[in-house]
């Protein structure tokens, strides 16, 4: 091929596929750069950060609603058009648009401007630093919706490191707070190590296969497995997975790669913790997701050679026990981790760790269910979609609380809530609505998360997917549940049954206010999306698609 027709191809191809379907990311960016002039440009200083990364956020999030509805132009032709997103390589295969990619990108959106209304309420950051502040956490969002279309290992390692290095420095945000500094320096040695080890396991991935690019390594992968891998190939297969499931297990905070997550947390602003827990999450299951489909698909290769399909199987249960096993582990030390804390952040930290747990479970289910159902695997995925959608409102919901109540009382620590209920009840009301959901009982969105996660699980040992596996993670699940009941009621037993300390500092903080506002409207949809699901549930289900 010509040099010439090689470089009209690639530029008819970037501006007439690939960036029609790059809008979001492209919103995203140009928000950066113009929060970034606001910081040069004296005309500029005088610009509220916090408008025009509402602002940007705001035009992400259209983008992102048309791309999952399959629109050209606005979102108010929903009712023209309900096509499903098709699967389209972008730049060269480097990145992949489908479903589930608009999924997560629509939850990300709409997380970040949820997010930014509730920061400029709290007030971290100030009015000096917010460009710096919105500058890095559209940097990581950036970066997480890359993890989310990801198509090539190598765009794997640049995506989950522009998701974190901005990270590393909000964990730090809190200036003249030695404990944020310790925080923001535990985060970065971590990444570090993490990011190292998953750069290894990307190479001997590549060196093996001879590619980069997942599709085309996902035949490669189950070739090599199929004919039993001479030299010690699947070997050399199976230490660069594990290595790259490092990186993964550091951004969901999974065991064992969990250590820095509390420490973070507690050293971090409220608001930070809040990012990082959601959006982190978020991103991550969508590129587990990503990762596990593509190299575990039985239609990535030739359906005539009896021994690559085979080894596409080998591959699917290798994975299948890796990331139920570590999912059973994560769940549980979480849950039983979050029973002596004392600090609020703490607390949810190890909750998010639990809840990682859960949402590795449904993964667990949905590439088990891979090659026996494809149905029910487009179901697990749809549960697991429909989990992060609402465990974006509570969670949320709880970290703005904490921040919040942080601003009244002065204090982060669990005893400091005590007696509550008898000067600022609508306060306790929403705490307990938002944890009650986030134990999995009814009738809250978190029981209907828990409830679809668990039926995906149902659903693979009925089909004979991994049964034992599948059946063990069921049994975990549910005792799990349990467990949590105990730390998250001890909260609110504080709040309502204590007596309130004589020396508290601080006004009641009444709902029929700013800050309650923002509490309520991240609290009433935990209430919502528990009685009326359906709707998410189906749009949801479009998430699910991506895995035919």
């Amino acid at each position: 091929m010509e040099i010439g027709s090689l470089i009209t191809g690639a530029i008819t191809d970037t501006l007439d596929v690939s960036l029609p379907l790059f809008r979001v990311e492209l919103a995203i960016a140009a928000t950066i750069v113009l929060m970034l002039l606001c910081r040069m440009l004296p005309v500029l200083r005088r610009a509220d950060s916090a408008l025009i990364a509402l602002g940007g956020a705001g035009f992400a999030l259209w983008y992102a609603w048309c791309d999952l509805r399959g629109l050209p132009a606005a979102p108010w032709t929903l009712a023209d058009a309900a096509a499903v997103p098709a699967r389209q390589e972008l730049f060269g295969g480097l990145l992949v648009f489908d479903s589930l990619t608009a999924a997560v990108r629509l939850l990300l959106a709409g997380f970040l401007v949820l997010y930014i209304l509730f920061t400029k309420v709290s007030g971290i950051p100030d009015r000096e630093d917010g460009a710096d502040f919105y500058t890095l956490v559209f940097g990581g969002a950036l970066g997480m919706c890359l993890m989310a279309s990801a198509n090539h290992l190598l765009m794997v390692f640049m995506a989950v490191e522009m998701a974190s290095v901005p990270s590393y420095a909000l964990a730090a945000i809190l200036k003249g707070r030695k404990a944020a500094s310790e925080a923001g320096l535990k985060y970065a040695v971590y990444g570090a190590g993490a990011a190292g080890i998953m750069l290894y396991g990307i190479s001997l991935l590549a060196g093996v296969t001879g590619t980069c690019h997942l599709p085309s390594m996902a035949g490669e992968v189950a070739r090599i497995v199929g004919e039993g891998g001479a030299g010690g190939e699947v070997l050399v297969l199976a230490l660069g997975g594990l290595m790259v499931a490092v990186g993964l297990a550091f951004k969901l905070s999974a065991v064992p790669f969990h250590f820095w997550c509390p420490d973070v947390f507690e050293g971090a602003a409220a608001e930070v913790g809040g990012f990082l827990a959601v959006a982190s999450k978020a991103a991550a299951v969508a590129l587990l997701l990503r990762l596990a489909f593509t190299l575990g698909a039985p239609a990535a290769v030739p359906a005539a050679a009896a021994t690559v399909v085979a080894g596409a199987g080998d591959v699917r249960h290798f994975m299948v026990y890796v990331i139920g096993l570590m999912a059973a582990v994560t769940c549980t030390l979480g849950n039983l981790a979050a029973y002596g804390q004392t600090n609020m952040k703490r607390l949810l930290a190890y909750s998010t760790i639990a809840h990682a747990g859960y949402l590795m479970m449904g993964a667990a289910a949905a590439v088990a269910l891979m090659g026996v159902d494809a149905a029910g695997s487009r179901r697990a995925v749809a549960a697991l979609v429909f989990y992060l959608a609402t465990y974006l409102f509570m969670n949320l919901a709880a970290f703005a609380i904490v921040a919040l109540l942080r601003n009244r009382l002065r204090s982060e620590e669990i005893a400091s809530y005590a007696g509550l209920v008898r000067t600022s009840p609508g306060i306790v009301v929403a705490t307990a609505v938002v944890l009650v959901s986030l134990i999995g009982l009814p009738p809250l969105a978190g029981f209907i998360s828990k409830f679809l996660v668990f039926a995906s699980l149902a659903e693979a040992i009925q089909a004979g997917a991994e049964k034992p596996l599948m059946l063990v993670l069921l049994v975990v699940g549910g005792v799990n549940t349990v467990i949590s009941l105990f730390y998250y009621l001890r909260v609110l037993k504080v709040m309502t049954f204590d007596p309130p300390p004589a020396d508290r500092a601080g006004e009641a903080f009444p709902l029929v206010s700013l800050p309650g506002a923002v509490v309520t409207a991240l609290a009433v949809p935990v209430v919502l999306l528990g009685l009326f699901w359906s709707g998410l549930y189906a749009a949801a289900q479009l998430a699910g698609t991506f895995a035919s």
